[in-house]
């Protein structure tokens, strides 16, 4: 995995992938998220990444979007409970252009008041909308519920109180006490000279000031599972049985990297799916996911099924999870498993857009980037014994929270 990178005395630093296309792909990643909103200005993360676009010292809203589209670029930007993350795609010889939006939008934008109500409704919009789609809105839940009282149960977006509780004043504060210089990584991926490149990063970044405040995160507290149910006026039931899991420092990371790729990962060949949708066909969507996070980590099954199917499709889950609990995989299953993952990752690249944000991350995270070969060596260092281990650290059923999503009955409804 090929780069370069490039830091200036700011902090700020330039990642650099290069690549023979005439499709150029750059972001700017903060490592500030909704975990480090202050309480009860939750969706003030969310709330900044939108108001960027809004104006700056320079440029009203319409001239921020047409500053790529107007070449045939693309702009966006999301938000998550660790990062803040700007991308834009675009022709190679306007890469000048789309990191000159991105300083702009960073370090000049001027939150205007009436920006302020009219973002606020949007956003209040957008929380209505999200609501409506029990498939997502139940994942926001599940964190809320293995992470009481803390940062990150908060929905990112907020809700409608704690967002029309934002204002101007926290928007100065939340970014001098995040957007650290040395906590920014702009990346890009083309085919540039370096050199060059540098040159550009030089101009349009060197003047920023450094912000040299002192990050800190508040671990999460004890965690303590239980299982909730909650009746909805929706169609289908939906389900979430997890844990908490190990963050991305933990020795065992890549182990259940691996395992939640056997369980339920990407692909129709996962466990879970053959079993409980192509042999029973309970549900249309199952699907497990690992999110390691700085401190912590986050496991969950999800799974989408007719009401009176609840009981059967848990019994199948748990079948599985028992297996992987107490047999050990034998040695042409974990070979075809670490080979399945590795073929994954290495279609993955051809996503650069999603390839260059998680080499960014990744130099925030272990101030590093791995190159395939290392993440490959990983993979395959992974023991049979770690998978068992694994498996019982976090599928123990003792450990395991569950949450529900029930349609109601007729009597409920009327």
């Amino acid at each position: 995995m090929e780069y370069q990178v490039f830091g200036l005395q700011n902090g700020i630093r330039l990642l650099y992938k290069p690549s023979p296309s005439s499709i150029s792909h750059a972001c700017i990643v903060i490592n500030a998220g909704s975990r480090d909103e202050p309480e009860n200005k939750d969706g003030l993360a969310h709330f900044i990444e939108h108001l960027l676009f809004k104006r700056t010292g320079k440029r009203n809203t319409t001239q921020i979007l047409n500053r790529l589209e107007s070449v045939g670029g693309d702009l966006n930007a999301y938000t998550t409970k660790e990062y803040t993350c700007i991308h834009a795609s675009f022709l190679n010889p306007h890469v000048e252009r789309a990191l000159d939006l991105f300083e702009d939008l960073v370090f000049h934008s001027v939150f205007p008041e009436d920006e302020l109500r009219k973002e606020k409704s949007v956003i209040l919009d957008e929380i209505a909308s999200y609501e409506d789609q029990p498939e997502e809105a139940i994942n926001d839940d599940y964190e809320d519920q293995i992470y009481q009282n803390h940062e990150l149960g908060r929905n990112i977006l907020g809700t409608e109180k704690t967002v029309n509780n934002l204002f101007k004043s926290d928007i100065k504060q939340f970014l001098t006490k995040n957007y650290t210089t040395s906590e920014i990584v702009i990346g890009v991926f083309g085919n540039y000279s370096f050199e060059k490149l540098k040159r550009v990063f030089i101009k349009l970044f060197n003047d920023i000031p450094a912000n040299r405040s002192l990050k800190s995160r508040t671990p999460p507290g004890r965690y303590h599972p239980e299982t909730k149910n909650f009746k909805k006026p929706i169609s289908q039931a939906h389900g979430i049985i997890g844990n908490r899991a190990y963050s991305i420092h933990h020795p065992d990371k890549t182990a259940l990297l691996l395992l939640n790729n056997i369980l339920g990962g990407t692909g129709m060949s996962s466990r879970l799916n053959l079993q409980i949708r192509e042999r029973y066909g309970i549900a249309y969507t199952i699907e497990s996911n690992y999110i390691p996070l700085t401190d912590t980590g986050i496991f969950s099954i999800y799974f989408g099924t007719d009401q009176e199917k609840i009981a059967k499709a848990l019994k199948l889950i748990h079948n599985e999870l028992k297996k992987l609990r107490e047999i050990t995989l034998g040695t042409s299953q974990l070979h075809r498993a670490k080979q399945k993952f590795i073929g994954q990752i290495a279609l993955g690249e051809e996503n650069r857009m999603g390839l260059l944000i998680s080499m960014c991350k990744s130099l925030l995270d272990y101030g590093k980037v791995d190159t395939l070969a290392e993440i490959f060596e990983k993979i395959n260092n992974v023991s049979a014994e770690q998978l068992l281990k694994v498996a019982n650290e976090i599928f123990e059923p003792s450990a395991l929270s569950s949450l529900f999503f029930e349609p109601l009955n007729d009597l409920e409804a009327d």
